[in-house]
């Protein structure tokens, strides 16, 4: 089903988000609420947000082309009379959301689908007592709607695949990530994961183990840019109270036990809405007291809980290993998830964690999920857990959200013997492990393709790369040298495949983005580019092979200068040096680029520039007299070639040669 019309009831913050959300993907959208100060402050909002994201270019169309399919009504019937989807949005009261729902069913036509953006409340609970509850699900954004990627697709025991996979596909549309949530839970995937967490942090303080502001302290001392009691504050103690009693209805009683957000509610410390929390709030800022980090907790703690109840959606078959990864990246705006780290830890060390919050809390949520405790955690993160695959889970798995966006693009321009790979990453195309990842298998699918002699490396936007993802997650020192070693490996591939490289050196070319860089065979370069290797003042080094192929690009005494200084460069020095070819402005160095790739494409004969790369490259790796060798052996190699023989009547011929890389 094609969603055309829509209708969003509730013109808060999520509401009138979703609602721009849709009307920027080209969906005609009417907010409907009963108070008209909401829908004025709705029309404000969505005014300046889109005011703002023509300024930073995201936009595709004038912001009153989008404003013109947004209508604002009082009438929730008006709304919904001709939708094709409603999306509830009202505060997150149960008894609310359910009448809204049944209005919604009793206005609108009979294939409406309506879902609901609750982010905790049972589908099922919600949908009691309406005609047709296959028509309802979830479908929860994530705040702010306009920036968030991550939305989750909810079904509830009655909901068809028809209506899961219209909202899929609808998110896709609207340049959203969705996961897939197959079977209704409290809180689906993201803040269920984040359920443990909030009862763990409140415990702390309730029992008196640590005060905000130690643990807080420990939190930003692990790379976090805000700890969980100032977030908790941000977000409105009110929520975590609600969240965790209804938690304890729906889910266990043992939420229960942690009753400080309703203390807190009573003294109406709410946090920086009303100014007081666990903090002063003061211009929108909270004034958290100096504190050494607090030693009652440490990363274990939180990342066991999590991967503890991220083991426990997989018993329970609510969604899949990937998209519970996925959900907690997007979600929780992080860079891994709890099934990448269970995948470096063993079994023993994270049931042996649990064993010890559970006793030290005195709580059952704690305590390891069966496939913890039976040792199979393994199977359960690569969704092999025992038991019989029915056919409607197999049903189910078919409405899967896609895999998360690959963050290297490959783009095969055959026509031209060209292949671009795009870096899509953050803002400043952060090199990241599913970078490396992606980068490797799109290279290793070029190595034999005839079709591609010229690969273009370059980042999106204004920026090649501002260096490696610096806040992932290493489970141990070896674990963080292999993921040195492995970056090495990948970015040889660059110098070793019979292909030219050409890597676009421009904005941000720092740390890992200048190592892929000199990776490859030939750099251009726009004169504000900023290049260096800042490592030394991180206390790192270049380690994906910084310090080794520098040294060969400009040998040891100006290697020496870039990487002991960590200072940042510009385009003059790399082209006075000879380490870029080409200098071209920022507004042209892509055309230019593309340019010089097609002409290269078609002047050089592909297996002679294929061993001449390696003859450079491992010639300088042994004596002058076996490099010799190595050179007279290739002459003979090329001989036998049918782009020799081309190469040569072309020029008596005076014409140019079309080689065919044979």
């Amino acid at each position: 089903m094609e969603i055309k019309r829509a209708a969003v009831i509730g013109a808060g913050i999520m509401g009138h988000g979703i609602a721009e959300v849709m009307a920027v993907s080209g969906i005609e959208v009417q907010i409907a609420d009963a108070y008209e100060e909401a829908l004025s402050r709705a029309k404000t909002s969505i005014e300046t947000s889109l005011s703002r994201m023509q300024k930073s270019g995201k936009l595709k169309e004038e912001p009153q082309a989008i404003l013109s399919r947004i209508r604002f009504t009082g009438s929730l019937e008006e709304a919904v009379k001709e939708a094709d989807l409603v999306v509830e949005a009202v505060p997150e009261i149960e008894k609310v959301k359910q009448d809204v729902i049944q209005r919604a069913f009793r206005a609108s036509g009979k294939d409406t689908i309506i879902a609901s953006n609750t982010s905790n409340i049972l589908i099922t609970t919600l949908g009691k007592g309406i005609s047709d509850p296959s028509r309802l699900a979830g479908f929860h954004f994530f705040n702010p709607p306009v920036v968030m990627k991550l939305v989750e697709v909810i079904r509830s025991e009655a909901t068809s695949d028809e209506t899961a996979e219209t909202l899929m596909n609808l998110a896709r549309r609207m340049g959203k990530t969705p996961i897939l949530v197959k079977k209704d839970t409290p809180g689906f995937v993201v803040n269920r994961i984040n359920a443990p967490e909030s009862l763990l942090f409140g415990l702390i303080v309730q029992e008196k183990l640590a005060p905000p502001e130690a643990v807080d302290a420990f939190a930003k001392s692990q790379g976090l840019p805000m700890g969980p009691y100032e977030l908790m504050d941000y977000v409105g103690i009110d929520t975590m109270a609600h969240s965790l009693e209804y938690y304890s209805e729906a889910l266990s009683p043992e939420y229960g036990k942690c009753h400080i957000f309703h203390d807190m509610m009573k003294e109406n410390r709410l946090g920086a809405k009303t100014g007081k929390g666990f903090y002063s709030w003061k211009d929108g800022k909270a004034q958290i007291p100096k504190a050494e980090p607090s030693s009652v907790i440490d990363l274990m703690d939180v990342l066991s809980v999590e991967i503890n109840e991220a083991v426990r959606l997989l018993e329970q078959n609510v969604a899949t290993p990937s998209d519970i990864e996925t959900g907690v990246k997007l979600g929780m705006n992080r860079p891994f998830g709890p099934i990448s780290v269970a995948e470096s830890l063993t079994n023993a060390e994270i049931k042996n964690k649990l064993l010890k919050l559970s006793e030290k809390f005195h709580t059952d949520i704690f305590k390891p999920a069966d496939s913890i405790v039976s040792g199979k955690l393994k199977d359960a993160i690569s969704g092999k857990i025992s038991g019989k695959v029915t056919e409607q889970k197999e049903k189910m798995d078919t409405v899967s959200a896609s895999p998360e966006a690959d963050p290297v693009k490959l783009d095969l321009r055959d026509a031209d013997f060209t292949a671009v790979l795009t870096i899509e990453n953050t803002r400043n195309n952060l090199l990241s492990l599913e970078v490396l990842n992606s980068l490797e298998k799109h290279l290793l699918s070029l190595w034999n393709r005839r079709e591609t002699r010229v690969i273009i490396i370059r980042g999106k936007g204004n920026n090649l790369s501002a260096g490696a993802q610096l806040n992932q997650f290493f489970s141990s020192t070896m674990d963080f040298a292999e993921n040195s070693r492995r970056g090495e490996r990948i970015f040889r591939l660059l110098s070793e495949i019979p292909k030219i490289t050409i890597a676009e050196m421009k904005g941000y070319t720092l740390g890992g983005g200048f190592e892929l860089s000199i990776w490859c065979d030939l750099r251009v370069i726009t004169p504000d580019c900023t290049f260096g290797f800042p490592e030394v003042t991180l206390g790192l080094i270049p380690g994906w092979g910084g310090s080794q192929r520098l040294r060969k690009l400009l040998g040891v005494s100006r290697a020496m200068q870039i990487i002991l200084t960590g200072e940042r460069l510009d385009g003059k020095l790399a082209m006075e040096t000879g380490l870029a070819w080409k200098m071209f402005p920022a507004d042209q160095i892509e055309a230019e680029t593309d340019k010089m790739a097609r002409d290269l494409a078609v002047k050089v004969a592909p297996i002679s520039a294929a061993i001449a790369k390696r003859l450079i490259n491992k010639g300088s790796d042994v004596s002058e007299d076996s490099g010799l060798e190595m050179e007279a052996m290739s002459m003979g190699l090329l001989y036998g070639t049918e782009d020799i023989k081309e190469g040569i009547t072309a020029f008596l011929q005076k014409r140019k040669p079309e080689y065919r890389g044979r």
